[in-house]
């Protein structure tokens, strides 16, 4: 068993999950020091900013929109599930494993985070079954 931490990062629309809801969902993680960063809207993520994360070391991306159609910017989600898709592209072209991202649209009821939380932590499970990038 890898005992080294996976560097896990979340990026996440403010306007469908709040900070505390994260801290609080993804908190006791053994094994995982997780990233988190706000955005005002997914759609404001860029795909230099999705880069730089694995640059920095990360395993694995998730990008937490907001549910589908309510985007409060109009279709911020629809283009940050595009971004997504870029990015992974070019982690394949580069020659790194496949599902080191993931894009998650928020599934609850503001005030009840727990089906979003458990699919990012099954996505962190999944990486950890992946081949390490490298030494953290």
């Amino acid at each position: 068993m890898d005992t080294q931490f996976l560097k896990m990062y979340v990026f996440y629309c403010s306007n469908s999950l709040g900070e505390s809801q994260i801290a609080n969902g993804l908190s006791g993680l053994n094994g995982i020091a997780v990233k988190t960063i706000g955005l005002p809207c997914s759609g404001k993520v860029d795909i230099p900013y999705l880069v730089k994360a694995f640059e920095t070391g990360a395993d694995g991306v998730v990008l937490v929109t907001c549910k589908e159609s309510e985007c409060k910017h109009l279709e911020g989600n629809m283009r940050a599930g595009k971004r997504v898709e870029a990015v992974e592209s070019l982690l394949e072209e580069i020659g790194m494993d496949k599902g080191r991202m993931v894009f998650i649209r928020a599934k609850d009821k503001e005030g009840s985070p727990e089906l979003t939380m458990s699919e990012i932590k099954e996505f962190f499970e999944k990486v950890r079954k992946l081949p390490r990038l490298c030494a953290h």
